[in-house]
């Protein structure tokens, strides 16, 4: 059988991962939070650089699956971005969004696509790969805490986020 194709994705791709990013809040039923535009995209992402193994600056990286055979259907998508442990002092990578679309599921894609990247932790001489997952999605809960995965669920951790333009200048004291 032929394997799916993971890259990252390149400047030209950008439209590709808008439409996932569509597709992901349309799933989460938040589409009218999606700000994401594809300047926005290609002005904050960080993209390969040909020939090298360098990147360009950016914020966050994307690595695409495609189905075999494929190099334009592009089945779903993982974004993420380097973090960093004090208390291993060790890099990681923290992953922002894992979104594949539902006539690819079941295919073992998102499994793939998280291979991949525990593979870019090891690469990076890494600690941990993390993520968050909606307390309501539990298909993908039961995914993420299956055989293929085995991540563990961080229950003594919550979740805290300053946003917004008003939010945020407040912090900022402006």
């Amino acid at each position: 059988m032929d394997e799916p194709t993971i890259r990252f994705a390149t400047e030209a791709d950008v439209p590709t991962i808008l439409h996932l990013i569509h597709a992901l809040a349309a799933y989460e039923k938040a589409t009218s939070s999606v700000q994401a535009t594809e300047a926005s995209l290609r002005s904050t992402l960080s993209f390969p650089i040909p020939n090298s193994d360098d990147f360009t600056p950016g914020y966050a990286k994307t690595i695409l699956i495609f189905p075999p055979g494929s190099s334009s259907s592009c089945a779903g998508f993982a974004l993420f971005f380097h973090n960093y442990s004090t208390w291993l002092a060790k890099p990681g990578i923290y992953l922002e969004d894992l979104f594949v679309l539902p006539e690819y599921r079941g295919r073992g894609y998102g499994t793939r696509l998280l291979q991949y990247l525990a593979r870019e932790v090891k690469r990076i001489g890494g600690g941990r790969l993390e993520w968050s997952v909606l307390k309501w999605n539990e298909p993908s809960i039961k995914f993420y805490q299956g055989d293929s995965v085995g991540a563990e669920r961080m229950e003594e951790w919550v979740g805290m986020r300053v946003e917004g333009e008003e939010r945020l200048g407040k912090l900022a004291g402006a």
